[in-house]
């Protein structure tokens, strides 16, 4: 069965609510999804999925520390993660808070890593976001992103 990884940092819970709609929406789609907080990821656990996906709050225009931590430490497996299928969504506390630097600076490392990456021609282009608590818009388009991702999966690893 394909697998997706869902991690993500969350401090006041509305990454997370949006981590939980998106690892749902995954075995909605058929794909095997593990949920976990970044804090409690092992940097070699990312070598077991086709698919991850990673989630921030927008903290000064950027992800979080504990992401960003594992990230970085995901150097190790430079060129492992090369043809796995990426995504990114990301939360913050006002318009213009920095979602779309958030979502992009994550997409950034995966494209280093050779992941593949899929965009959204409508609704939220690089990946979901949350202003604030998610609400049915922000909700919404998680799930279309991960019918996309998990398409996208099912294409290369099927």
């Amino acid at each position: 069965m394909l697998k997706a990884l869902v991690c993500y940092y969350s401090r006041t819970g509305n990454t997370e609510k949006m981590a939980i709609k998106i690892a749902d929406a995954f075995l909605k789609e058929g794909l095997e999804a593990d949920l976990k907080k970044a804090e409690d990821m092992h940097v070699d656990d990312l070598l077991k999925y086709d698919c991850l996906v990673f989630g921030s709050p927008t903290y000064y225009g950027t992800m979080a520390w504990p992401l960003k931590k594992l990230i970085d430490e995901s150097i190790k497996h430079h060129r492992k993660l090369k043809g796995k299928v990426g995504g990114a969504f990301a939360s913050s506390a006002n318009i213009a808070g920095g979602n779309e630097t958030t979502v992009c600076d994550i997409l950034n490392a995966l494209l280093i890593h050779g992941m593949i990456i899929q965009g959204e021609p409508s609704g939220d282009h690089y990946g979901p976001v949350a202003i604030g608590r998610p609400d049915q818009r922000a909700l919404k388009n998680c799930e279309q992103h991960v019918r996309n991702l998990a398409a996208l999966t099912r294409k290369l690893f099927s």
